[in-house]
């Protein structure tokens, strides 16, 4: 059987082809600088409502990889509530969805401080705030203490796809990895967010959540190489959409005596296209933004600004009467009058489409605007 890349005698010493990545890093960080130039020429209210729109996605995204469905407006409402950002529709959410945010937004918002042991164990207890993950009670706030392998398929017919090192070899292992991460060298910190998260993931010291641990990380240091917490783009939802390539990078190098070239290209072209994909929700925002400000004048309840959120935000099928009385908790007549109210003041038009029942939308698409509040 091949060996796993701890196994080898250079083990941790990573090499890597420097030309080829020093191309592809190059290009990260020119649209790195030119998404940050932009996020800042945009005014206070558009760039909170980027941040606190990213982070969303973000937690809702490094969750979703593991499997892990959180419930949106639970987790907005919980970043915004650490943030001190105050929004019409915020709900109570769970010891769930809390413990996520809480390491997350300790790891970006906190990302000067260094990573210690300590510090790793706390976001480890926020992640399994009842000691439990699933069925399966776990070590929680501490390193495993059995052995770990990534495994697929039914019970009796399992493959192995990984085996991490043994319980006993994992404080030297994560002494090593934490005295690297903390000493100030002249690797770009894009590339050592790319290392960290590899090698975090090879230790796999945690009985569950390594990967949510190994993406915050990540977010740590790629902070740290933007001197700042905002965060204007989703790694984790960028590797959600290639979950499979993410796997199979990780088993591929996983087998390699050191040279860890190809996950770092790979790891570059996620951030490449996170970034991207940067632009076009930035320009979401900026649409909803620029709504509210042609509409700040205009009284309306919390039912309507929540349900209007929830358009701009990009809602989920046809808006009718029904399915606002059930969002809102409200009676059927009250969601007419909410409608109505909102037709009679130029925002919400019907559906021409007509049809069995009667649907609305926003007069305007929310496309259309295009000026922000500075």
């Amino acid at each position: 059987m091949a060996k796993y890349i701890y196994q080898y005698d250079q083990w941790p010493q990573f090499s890597w082809d420097d030309h080829e990545i020093q191309v592809f890093l190059g290009q990260v960080r020119h649209l790195q600088g030119k998404v940050l130039g932009h996020m800042e020429s945009l005014g206070f209210k558009v760039k909170e409502e980027a941040l606190l729109s990213t982070l969303t996605l973000d937690v809702l995204k490094t969750s979703e990889i593991e499997g892990e469905n959180l419930n949106h407006d639970q987790v907005r409402s919980s970043i915004a509530k650490r943030l001190g950002i105050k929004f019409a529709g915020m709900v109570h959410p769970n010891r769930d969805v809390e413990g996520v945010v809480e390491m997350m937004l300790d790891a970006t918002q906190n990302y000067q401080k260094p990573l210690d042991q300590e510090r790793l164990f706390g976001w480890h207890a926020a992640l399994f705030p009842s000691g439990w993950s699933g069925m399966y009670r776990i070590e929680i706030g501490n390193y495993r203490q059995g052995e770990m392998q990534v495994v697929s398929g039914p019970m009796g017919k399992e493959k192995v796809h990984y085996q991490a090192p043994t319980p006993t070899q994992i404080p030297k292992e994560m002494d090593a990895f934490l005295k690297w991460f903390n000493t100030n060298t002249k690797l770009d910190d894009v590339l050592k967010a790319a290392i960290a998260h590899f090698w975090f993931i090879m230790i796999h010291p945690f009985d569950d959540g390594n990967g949510r641990i190994a993406r915050a990380i990540s977010d740590l240091l790629l902070a740290r190489s933007e001197s700042t917490p905002q965060r204007f783009y989703s790694l984790s939802n960028q590797i959600l959409m290639q979950k499979k390539g993410y796997y199979e990078i990780l088993q591929k190098i996983q087998h390699s005596s050191g040279d860890i070239t190809e996950w770092l290209k790979w790891f570059l072209y996620i951030l490449f296209d996170a970034l991207k994909t940067t632009e076009q929700s930035m320009k979401k925002v900026l649409n909803k933004a620029t709504f509210w400000e042609k509409h700040k004048d205009l009284v309306l309840n919390n039912r309507q600004r929540l349900m209007l959120n929830k358009m701009l935000d990009g809602f989920e099928g046809k808006l009718k009467t029904s399915k606002w009385a059930k969002i809102n908790k409200c009676s059927p007549d009250t969601a007419l009058r909410d409608i109505k109210d909102l037709i009679d003041k130029g925002i919400l038009i019907q559906e021409a489409s007509g049809g069995r029942s009667t649907n609305y939308e926003l007069l305007q698409s929310s496309d259309d605007y295009s000026s922000s509040d500075d």
